[in-house]
């Protein structure tokens, strides 16, 4: 059945194509399995509650008729503006309109955020731009620069608010800089959440072709609630296409948690447990909360546009398992860097378990990709990377803010797939983690974290941070153990040294290259130990011996690689190009709009050629003992480039079949 909205209309109907909703909610609590909710260009101000789940074979899909001309927004217009001084403009708001949630008294804040508790959920824009909140009426008035900002040029747009609890009021003022607010289109961030079930379960939801923008989302940290603008709370088969999404105040598109009453931000309030010790809890109690591959994930998000919001462009912690991400171009995230903690990226996914991330673009995110604890059968291919660094001149950041990188992968024992992509920001991969196959990549920037960031320093006994591994290709836990560091592999990259690097410490290496695993063994170094026992039957006393071993850094693969500009190899790797004569030149360029490679990098490889890897030639992760393979078991041959270009019986390295392909467009503009 088709279900028909029309914001436009007169008078609300009874959904039908000659009498529509006037609302996208009235179709949603009507909605059943196989119904298509078919909605009119319109803004519609409403947090659409999905009530009635669809089926794998009939979905319920809610569709714009034209794409992107159906807007859904947490926020209202504000017209009754009043000169207060200056440049500075005051609006009061019955607080009737916020119902049981008021942005304007809920602060970012819980487990994981490390910035000052005094930026609200609330916000203020004008003309789709987001203002700076203050945290006084002076710095309101005085509208200065914000040095932290990556668009210092807007950062002088300023808001400030208080109540007046006399008059049950939220009472706003906002720096317009000398335009009148009364002939601009204001709006204020009024609702929570603007396409969300509010009860878990709601299966096979395909939302196809809106503009969702501007709402007043919490903190969404790993062992907590995390709501997002859009989310499919805790179900399975969600369908998110062809939307633009922007403006989230925390999170655009949650996959992650239910709210568990007895582990929601525990450290925050509790304070007598670590965050860490409530992840860990979290797994566990995901089971008892139906987190079987049989119940949740398997989503799709594909074809959208995700920008300018604060926290997240992407979240999700257990719900995103055995999702697909592909085509999506991610960018302008955190741009404003008035939030800072351990939860901030472009997509930020705790258990991507067999999660893929395919041919998305990251650009101007404080960081682009974090797979943070069991990454385990994810696979990063076929994506651009690029700008993932704060603008020269910037200030420093935050206290409490992460730093930034292409792909951080933290603590989980793989096996983690990153091949095919191009890592052209100034740090690529932060990786305080194990189990990863690094395949046919263009490295521009460093690695970070090597060999450290998994304890917790202070007094006492070390703490090893513990994480778990799972049965292959489920979410059953199979084990928990610390991160040795190693199992890493790495095939047929281009390791170029693009920027002058200046700190050889591990957690801030600037130098590129895999030399960061000089002093880590060859698979035949590490097994040296274990081998006097082979074929034989370990006896008590072997334990004991072989404890040093069972608690060494693992073993590092590396063949085929092309390290330039002073670019770094592993001492122990045998088949590369090291280069150290002729200079590279690489630029990404704009054609039209569309980022594309000018670079000399070509003629300076030559003829260097290596094989073609597949799964067999990767092995197994460590600890899960799973092959770098698809989700459904089958083994990979990496015989297609960044475009899916054939290669071939041998390869040039990194991410390109030739010269010729590496001068397409490497990504087409919405």
């Amino acid at each position: 059945m088709k279900i028909y909205v029309d914001a436009t209309v007169m008078r609300d109907g009874n959904g039908s194509k000659e009498a529509p909703y006037k609302s996208i909610n009235a179709a949603a609590k009507r909605a059943m399995a196989g119904d298509e909710v078919l909605v009119f260009p319109g803004v519609y101000r409403e947090n659409v509650n999905p009530v009635n789940s669809g089926t794998a074979e009939a979905p319920i899909t809610y569709r714009s008729v034209k794409p992107l001309q159906a807007t859904i927004t947490g926020a209202e217009s504000v017209k009754n503006w009043q000169l207060y001084r200056d440049n500075v403009w005051v609006a009061r708001i019955d607080n009737g309109v916020f119902g049981t949630y008021n942005p304007y008294t809920t602060f970012v804040v819980g487990d994981w955020y490390f910035g000052p508790v005094d930026k609200h959920t609330g916000a203020v824009y004008m003309n789709d731009q987001q203002f700076y909140e203050t945290t006084s009426l002076a710095d309101c008035l005085a509208g200065t620069v914000y040095a932290r900002s990556w668009d210092r040029e807007h950062s002088i747009y300023k808001w400030y608010t208080e109540q007046d609890p006399t008059k049950n009021e939220t009472i706003i003022y906002a720096n317009f800089q000398g335009k009148n607010p009364n002939n601009e289109h204001v709006d204020i961030n009024v609702r929570r959440e603007v396409f969300y079930p509010q009860k878990t379960g709601v299966d096979y939801i395909t939302l196809s072709g809106f503009n969702v923008n501007k709402a007043a989302t919490t903190w969404a940290p790993p062992a907590a609630y995390q709501d997002g603008m859009i989310g499919p709370h805790w179900a399975k088969g969600w369908i998110i296409e062809d939307c633009d999404i922007s403006h989230s105040r925390c999170a655009g598109i949650s996959l992650g948690m239910y709210e568990d009453p007895d582990n929601n931000h525990y450290f925050t309030y509790k304070h007598v447990k670590s965050p860490t010790q409530m992840e860990r809890d979290t797994v566990c109690r995901g089971q008892y909360h139906g987190w079987l591959k049989e119940n949740i994930g398997h989503h799709i998000i594909r074809r959208c546009n995700i920008h300018h919001c604060e926290q997240d462009g992407i979240v999700g912690r257990q719900g995103a398992v055995f999702s697909l991400i592909e085509d999506n171009h991610i960018h302008h995230i955190n741009n404003m860097q008035e939030l800072a903690g351990a939860e901030i990226a472009g997509i930020k996914i705790h258990a991507a378990i067999d999660v893929i991330f395919r041919r998305n673009h990251f650009d101007h995110t404080t960081m682009g990709l974090w797979c943070d604890w069991e990454a385990q059968g994810t696979r990063i291919t076929q994506n651009l990377f690029d700008h993932n660094y704060a603008p020269e001149g910037t200030a420093p950041r935050l206290d409490g803010a992460m730093e930034s990188q292409d792909i951080w992968v933290e603590v989980s024992h793989g096996p983690t797939l990153i091949d095919n992509n191009l890592l052209l920001s100034k740090d690529s991969l932060k990786i305080p983690t194990q189990g990863l196959a690094v395949v046919q990549n263009l490295i521009l920037g460093s690695f970070t974290f090597v060999g450290t960031g998994t304890d917790y320093p202070g007094p006492g006994e070390p703490q090893p941070r513990f994480t778990p591994y799972h049965i292959k290709h489920r979410t059953e836990v199979a084990g928990f153990m610390t991160i040795l560091h190693g199992d890493d592999r790495f095939y047929n990259n281009i390791f170029v040294q693009k920027w002058p690097a200046t700190d050889p410490a591990p957690e801030d290496n600037e130098e590129v290259g895999t030399f960061v695993f000089d002093d880590y063994p060859t698979f035949d170094e590490w097994y040296r130990p274990f081998k006097p026992l082979e074929g034989k039957a370990a006896k008590e006393h072997d334990m004991e011996n072989l404890k040093e071993a069972h608690f060494s850094h693992l073993p590092i693969w590396a063949s085929g690689n092309v390290y330039l500009n002073g670019a770094k190899a592993w001492k122990k790797e045998t088949d590369n190009l090291v280069n150290t004569e002729d200079q590279v030149e690489f630029e990404l360029v704009e054609n039209d709009g569309q980022p594309q490679i000018k670079t000399n990098l070509y003629d300076v490889i030559g003829d260097y050629q290596s094989g073609i890897i597949n799964t067999d030639i990767l092995g197994e992760a460590f600890e899960p003992e799973q092959r770098f393979e698809m989700p459904n078991g089958d083994s990979i041959v990496f015989n297609e480039d960044y475009f899916g270009n054939h290669r071939g019986t041998s390869t040039v390295a990194g991410p390109f079949v030739s010269e010729k392909a590496a001068r397409e467009m490497l990504w087409m503009k919405e």
